[in-house]
Protein backbone atom coordinates (compact mmCIF):
# COMPACT_ATOMS: atom_id res chain seq x y z
CA UNK A 1 0.00 0.00 0.00
CA UNK A 2 1.38 3.41 -0.96
CA UNK A 3 1.96 5.83 1.92
CA UNK A 4 -0.19 8.90 2.37
CA UNK A 5 2.15 11.67 1.21
CA UNK A 6 2.10 14.79 3.39
CA UNK A 7 4.13 17.77 2.23
CA UNK A 8 5.07 21.01 3.98
CA UNK A 9 6.32 23.93 1.90
CA UNK A 10 9.08 25.81 3.73
CA UNK A 11 10.60 29.17 2.84
CA UNK A 12 12.91 31.70 4.53
CA UNK A 13 11.47 33.48 7.58
CA UNK A 14 8.48 31.23 8.01
CA UNK A 15 7.12 30.94 11.56
CA UNK A 16 8.52 27.64 12.76
CA UNK A 17 5.55 26.72 15.01
CA UNK A 18 3.19 27.11 12.04
CA UNK A 19 5.20 24.25 10.56
CA UNK A 20 6.39 22.19 13.52
CA UNK A 21 3.01 22.12 15.33
CA UNK A 22 1.13 20.23 12.62
CA UNK A 23 4.32 18.40 11.61
CA UNK A 24 4.60 16.82 15.07
CA UNK A 25 1.03 15.58 14.84
CA UNK A 26 0.84 14.48 11.22
CA UNK A 27 4.20 12.69 11.40
CA UNK A 28 2.50 10.26 13.81
CA UNK A 29 -0.16 9.19 11.34
CA UNK A 30 0.10 5.54 10.37
CA UNK A 31 1.05 4.67 6.80
CA UNK A 32 2.10 8.22 6.00
CA UNK A 33 5.27 9.84 4.67
CA UNK A 34 6.39 13.37 5.51
CA UNK A 35 8.04 15.60 2.90
CA UNK A 36 9.64 18.95 3.77
CA UNK A 37 9.87 20.88 0.52
CA UNK A 38 11.82 23.98 -0.48
CA UNK A 39 13.26 25.53 -3.63
CA UNK A 40 16.64 23.94 -2.93
CA UNK A 41 18.22 21.46 -0.54
CA UNK A 42 19.89 24.23 1.48
CA UNK A 43 18.74 24.70 5.10
CA UNK A 44 15.90 27.20 5.40
CA UNK A 45 16.06 29.77 8.23
CA UNK A 46 12.88 30.31 10.21
CA UNK A 47 11.89 33.63 11.77
CA UNK A 48 13.25 32.56 15.16
CA UNK A 49 16.62 31.39 13.86
CA UNK A 50 15.88 27.67 13.76
CA UNK A 51 17.19 26.14 10.54
CA UNK A 52 14.99 23.66 8.69
CA UNK A 53 16.43 20.97 6.44
CA UNK A 54 14.33 20.09 3.37
CA UNK A 55 13.87 16.48 2.33
CA UNK A 56 12.78 17.41 -1.19
CA UNK A 57 12.90 20.27 -3.64
CA UNK A 58 10.13 21.56 -5.88
CA UNK A 59 11.77 19.61 -8.70
CA UNK A 60 11.84 16.16 -7.07
CA UNK A 61 8.85 16.23 -4.73
CA UNK A 62 6.40 13.38 -5.36
CA UNK A 63 2.68 14.03 -5.86
CA UNK A 64 1.19 14.96 -2.49
CA UNK A 65 -2.01 13.73 -0.89
CA UNK A 66 -1.92 16.62 1.58
CA UNK A 67 -0.21 19.93 0.93
CA UNK A 68 0.37 22.26 3.89
CA UNK A 69 1.69 25.81 3.65
CA UNK A 70 2.75 27.49 6.93
CA UNK A 71 2.90 31.24 7.42
CA UNK A 72 5.24 33.93 8.67
CA UNK A 73 4.66 37.68 8.43
CA UNK A 74 7.76 38.61 6.45
CA UNK A 75 8.47 35.24 4.88
CA UNK A 76 5.05 35.08 3.23
CA UNK A 77 5.52 38.51 1.63
CA UNK A 78 8.58 37.14 -0.17
CA UNK A 79 6.97 33.80 -0.97
CA UNK A 80 3.88 35.26 -2.64
CA UNK A 81 6.16 37.17 -4.98
CA UNK A 82 8.16 34.09 -5.91
CA UNK A 83 6.90 32.52 -9.12
CA UNK A 84 8.47 29.10 -8.45
CA UNK A 85 6.82 28.82 -5.05
CA UNK A 86 3.39 29.83 -6.30
CA UNK A 87 3.57 27.56 -9.33
CA UNK A 88 4.65 24.61 -7.17
CA UNK A 89 1.75 25.15 -4.77
CA UNK A 90 -0.71 25.54 -7.64
CA UNK A 91 0.58 22.40 -9.37
CA UNK A 92 0.51 20.20 -6.26
CA UNK A 93 -2.87 21.55 -5.16
CA UNK A 94 -4.39 20.45 -8.46
CA UNK A 95 -4.08 16.78 -7.56
CA UNK A 96 -3.91 16.77 -3.73
CA UNK A 97 -6.74 15.34 -1.69
CA UNK A 98 -6.32 18.10 0.89
CA UNK A 99 -4.90 21.60 0.38
CA UNK A 100 -4.16 23.34 3.65
CA UNK A 101 -2.49 26.30 5.33
CA UNK A 102 -1.62 27.58 8.76
CA UNK A 103 -1.68 31.25 9.75
CA UNK A 104 -0.70 33.63 6.93
CA UNK A 105 0.17 30.69 4.71
CA UNK A 106 -3.42 31.19 3.55
CA UNK A 107 -2.21 34.08 1.39
CA UNK A 108 0.16 31.80 -0.51
CA UNK A 109 -2.83 29.58 -1.28
CA UNK A 110 -4.77 32.72 -2.15
CA UNK A 111 -2.21 34.09 -4.59
CA UNK A 112 -2.11 30.63 -6.20
CA UNK A 113 -5.84 31.06 -6.85
CA UNK A 114 -6.97 28.35 -4.45
CA UNK A 115 -9.10 30.45 -2.08
CA UNK A 116 -11.29 32.22 -4.61
CA UNK A 117 -14.91 31.91 -3.53
CA UNK A 118 -13.99 29.92 -0.42
CA UNK A 119 -14.36 30.42 3.30
CA UNK A 120 -11.03 30.59 5.09
CA UNK A 121 -9.17 31.85 8.13
CA UNK A 122 -5.72 33.14 8.97
CA UNK A 123 -3.94 35.01 11.78
CA UNK A 124 -6.38 37.44 13.42
CA UNK A 125 -4.29 40.49 12.46
CA UNK A 126 -4.66 39.66 8.75
CA UNK A 127 -8.22 38.32 8.43
CA UNK A 128 -9.51 41.55 6.87
CA UNK A 129 -7.07 41.05 3.99
CA UNK A 130 -8.53 37.69 2.92
CA UNK A 131 -10.94 39.33 0.41
CA UNK A 132 -7.86 40.53 -1.49
CA UNK A 133 -7.36 36.88 -2.56
CA UNK A 134 -11.06 36.22 -3.11
CA UNK A 135 -11.76 34.51 0.22
CA UNK A 136 -14.41 35.14 2.85
CA UNK A 137 -13.22 35.11 6.45
CA UNK A 138 -14.88 32.64 8.79
CA UNK A 139 -14.20 33.18 12.48
CA UNK A 140 -12.80 29.86 13.67
CA UNK A 141 -9.46 28.28 14.51
CA UNK A 142 -9.90 25.73 11.73
CA UNK A 143 -12.07 26.25 8.64
CA UNK A 144 -12.88 23.64 6.02
CA UNK A 145 -14.38 24.46 2.64
CA UNK A 146 -14.37 21.42 0.39
CA UNK A 147 -10.87 19.96 0.30
CA UNK A 148 -9.31 23.24 1.47
CA UNK A 149 -8.56 23.49 5.20
CA UNK A 150 -7.12 26.67 6.72
CA UNK A 151 -6.02 27.34 10.28
CA UNK A 152 -5.74 30.57 12.26
CA UNK A 153 -2.58 31.93 13.78
CA UNK A 154 0.41 29.85 14.86
CA UNK A 155 -0.90 27.57 17.65
CA UNK A 156 -4.07 26.95 15.65
CA UNK A 157 -1.84 24.63 13.61
CA UNK A 158 -2.00 22.11 16.44
CA UNK A 159 -5.82 22.08 16.37
CA UNK A 160 -5.59 21.87 12.59
CA UNK A 161 -3.25 18.88 12.81
CA UNK A 162 -5.59 16.99 15.10
CA UNK A 163 -8.58 17.85 12.91
CA UNK A 164 -6.80 16.51 9.85
CA UNK A 165 -5.56 13.45 11.72
CA UNK A 166 -9.16 12.59 12.61
CA UNK A 167 -10.24 13.13 9.01
CA UNK A 168 -7.54 10.86 7.63
CA UNK A 169 -7.16 8.16 10.28
CA UNK A 170 -10.21 8.47 12.52
CA UNK A 171 -10.99 10.12 15.82
CA UNK A 172 -9.41 7.39 17.95
CA UNK A 173 -6.07 7.91 16.24
CA UNK A 174 -6.35 11.69 16.64
CA UNK A 175 -7.21 11.36 20.32
CA UNK A 176 -4.27 9.00 20.80
CA UNK A 177 -1.91 11.52 19.19
CA UNK A 178 -3.37 14.31 21.35
CA UNK A 179 -2.69 12.32 24.50
CA UNK A 180 0.77 11.35 23.29
CA UNK A 181 1.79 14.98 22.89
CA UNK A 182 -0.11 15.93 26.08
CA UNK A 183 -2.00 18.67 24.32
CA UNK A 184 -4.16 19.94 27.15
CA UNK A 185 -3.84 23.73 26.96
CA UNK A 186 -4.36 25.74 30.12
CA UNK A 187 -2.70 29.10 29.37
CA UNK A 188 -1.69 31.32 32.28
CA UNK A 189 -3.48 34.31 30.73
CA UNK A 190 -6.76 34.64 28.86
CA UNK A 191 -5.22 36.88 26.22
CA UNK A 192 -4.78 34.52 23.30
CA UNK A 193 -7.74 35.72 21.24
CA UNK A 194 -8.38 39.29 20.05
CA UNK A 195 -11.92 39.19 21.45
CA UNK A 196 -10.58 38.60 24.97
CA UNK A 197 -7.18 40.26 25.03
CA UNK A 198 -6.92 43.71 26.65
CA UNK A 199 -7.56 46.44 24.08
CA UNK A 200 -4.24 48.13 24.82
CA UNK A 201 -2.29 44.94 24.06
CA UNK A 202 -4.19 44.33 20.82
CA UNK A 203 -3.67 47.92 19.71
CA UNK A 204 0.04 47.80 20.52
CA UNK A 205 0.50 44.61 18.48
CA UNK A 206 -1.40 45.95 15.48
CA UNK A 207 0.49 49.23 15.42
CA UNK A 208 3.84 47.70 16.31
CA UNK A 209 4.50 44.14 15.18
CA UNK A 210 1.83 43.88 12.47
CA UNK A 211 1.46 47.33 10.93
CA UNK A 212 4.42 47.02 8.57
CA UNK A 213 3.74 43.44 7.41
CA UNK A 214 0.07 44.26 6.81
CA UNK A 215 1.12 47.02 4.43
CA UNK A 216 3.64 44.70 2.82
CA UNK A 217 0.95 42.04 2.37
CA UNK A 218 -1.30 44.47 0.54
CA UNK A 219 1.48 45.50 -1.82
CA UNK A 220 2.75 41.95 -2.22
CA UNK A 221 -0.66 40.54 -3.08
CA UNK A 222 -1.22 43.30 -5.61
CA UNK A 223 2.13 42.62 -7.26
CA UNK A 224 1.69 38.84 -7.12
CA UNK A 225 -1.59 38.95 -8.99
CA UNK A 226 0.36 40.33 -11.94
CA UNK A 227 2.74 37.32 -12.08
Amino acid sequence: MSPFNIGFVVFPDLTQLDFTGPLQILSRLPQSAIHIIAKSEAPVPSDCGLGLVPTHTFANCPPLDLLCVPGGSYGVVQAIGDRETIEFVRRQAGAAKYVTSVCTGAFILGVAGILKGRRATTHWAFTDLLPLVGATHEKARVVRDGNVITAGGVTSGIDFGLTVAAEIAGETTARTIQLGIEYDPAPPFDAGHPDRAPAAIKSALLSGRYDEPRSAFRAGIDNATRL
